[in-house]
């Protein structure tokens, strides 16, 4: 009697099984919804050790450990870009033949890590294998910091070429006046952006210095002689605007010679976030124009950049120093459409401001339809401050591609080839290829219960399993380096219909 039962509940069961059984996914053209785009960025500061490494010397071994956590938990926040410091002071956290290892690896300026790698192809390698762009970011005319406290490499070049570094209260300067240091500069710059496949170039604040030495002084940049030698007579009447000119001359060759080699890499500047005060008519600070001569919104009117990262290390409340109009400044004055990502001054947070703060910049900055994205100073904040890692969180429920450049005028992807490898009651596997150019990017969607879910997967990543799971449909585009989508390959569970005398067919 028992096994008359079985038999009967098997065969009544027969119908339902067959019906999984008979599932099967076929190709189908259709438009998941888009997924974010907004850049996150956070800058990872080598200078004095603040990010990375957590103190000179450390071995290779933990340099290398303590690099992958910050990776790994930039990627657990969502976060899509990191703006690593290679240059900090006329040295390099590279393997370069122009300057010195920098102190801030070994502790001692000139002493190359052992056993021997490079931090700057090691770090884009695992950023790339989690899907993270990175930013190759210079201090281009700092030769010397007033922290530093290894002695000076004898391959360092205010040993090289002491004629073009100027002593400046406790710093040494390069000299921008100088056509060789502009020319040198330009050189160091160009020679990582054609040797390591870095997403993106970046210079901060600093061109000519912050006019106060440590005590708070006032100083003159002692530039007499370049001016009476490249200025006066080249015809410049006013120092000031010579200074001017100098910067932009450098700031056009940068972005002109990185296009020429490889379009593809972004140029980015992020400048003091006053142009000059009164710009608005509310905003008072310093005067960035006539102080550190840099007219950032020229580079920015003329597209002599691909994103603009003002540093908008004010709040949202107070009047003359104010986060949303100055920003909403900003965006007037971005005439060519570049990219908009304000920095945020993370590390004032538990100083200065609660989490709460940089939530309502966040929520300012998607009010402004000009601005889609954000750099967060600096990485560390984010990772070691617990309530800012939550604020952070619920402002990134899901992840973001960076936004596309379409200045740049690449063609899009291809669409991808999408294929079933397992398709089982247990679950589905799929996996996809490119059938052209190799992607940056892969952007998996799939849909279960009429919702869909968005992934975005770093380009080694070409194979998804569905473990007890068998969603209705999948889709995947192929994204490439200036953030072009492809449109998708895309299959759909067909459902099996039973009609007539056991007659089975495939919707």
């Amino acid at each position: 009697m028992m096994r008359i039962r079985f038999l009967a509940v098997f065969i009544g069961l027969l119908p339902a099984m067959l019906f999984a059984a008979g599932e099967v996914y076929r190709p189908v053209a259709v438009t998941p919804p888009p997924p974010a785009h907004e850049f996150r960025g956070a800058w990872l500061v080598t200078v004095a050790n603040k990010d990375w490494p957590s103190k000179p010397g450390l071995s290779v071994a933990e340099q290398k450990a303590e690099l992958i956590v910050l990776l790994d938990r930039a990627a657990q926040l969502k976060l899509n870009a990191i703006i690593f410091q290679v240059r900090p002071s006329s040295d390099a956290v590279y393997a370069s033949a122009i300057e010195p290892w920098s102190e801030y690896l070994t502790g001692t300026m000139g002493r190359a890590p052992q056993p021997l790698y490079d931090p700057l192809a090691f770090a884009i390698e695992e950023a790339h294998r989690r899907g993270l762009e990175l930013h190759a970011w210079f201090n281009p005319f700092r030769a010397l910091h007033p922290q530093g406290k290894s002695p000076v490499a004898s391959s360092h070049i205010s040993r090289t070429h002491p004629e073009l570094v100027r002593k400046y209260g406790a710093q040494f300067w390069l000299d921008p006046g100088d056509p060789a240091v502009r020319a040198y500069v330009l050189r160091v710059v160009m020679d990582v952006v054609q040797r390591y496949d870095v997403d993106g170039v970046q210079f901060d604040d600093y061109f000519y210095p912050y006019e106060k030495d440590a005590a708070g002084r006032d100083l003159e940049f002692p530039d007499a002689a370049t001016w009476n030698k490249f200025g006066l007579s080249y015809g410049f009447a006013n120092r000031d605007e010579w200074r001017r000119a100098n910067i932009n001359q450098f700031i056009q060759s940068v972005y002109q010679s990185i296009k020429a080699v490889k379009p593809w890499v972004k140029f980015g500047i992020s400048p003091f976030g006053i142009w000059r005060p009164m710009n608005p008519p509310q905003i008072r600070g310093m005067d960035a124009y006539a102080k550190l001569y840099a007219d950032s919104r020229l580079w920015l009117a003329n597209g002599w950049l691909d994103y603009f990262a003002p540093q908008l290390y004010w709040a949202v409340e107070p009047k003359e120093q104010s986060f949303p109009v100055l920003l909403n400044w900003w965006a007037q004055q971005n005439s060519k459409g570049r990219h908009l990502w304000p920095g945020l001054d993370a590390a004032n947070v538990g100083e200065k401001w609660a989490p709460d703060e940089i939530a309502r910049q966040i929520k300012v900055m998607r009010s402004q339809s000009a601005a889609r994205g954000e750099i967060f100073y600096h990485l560390r904040n984010l990772t070691d401050n617990p309530a800012l890692a939550n604020v952070v969180r619920a402002a990134y429920p899901q992840t973001a591609l960076v936004p596309a450049s379409p200045w740049l005028d690449f063609p899009p992807p291809v669409k991808p080839k999408l294929m079933v490898v397992e398709n089982d009651r247990s679950g589905l596997s799929v996996r996809w290829e490119t059938n052209g150019a190799p992607a940056w990017l892969w952007i998996l969607q799939y849909r279960t219960n009429e919702v869909w879910a968005t992934e975005i997967l770093p380009a080694g990543q070409t194979v998804r399993t569905f473990e007890n799971s068998r969603p209705e449909m999948v889709a995947v585009s192929a994204v490439d380096r200036v953030g072009n989508v492809s449109s998708p390959a895309a299959i759909r569970k067909t459902q099996p219909v039973r009609t007539g005398k056991n007659t089975m067919i495939l919707n």
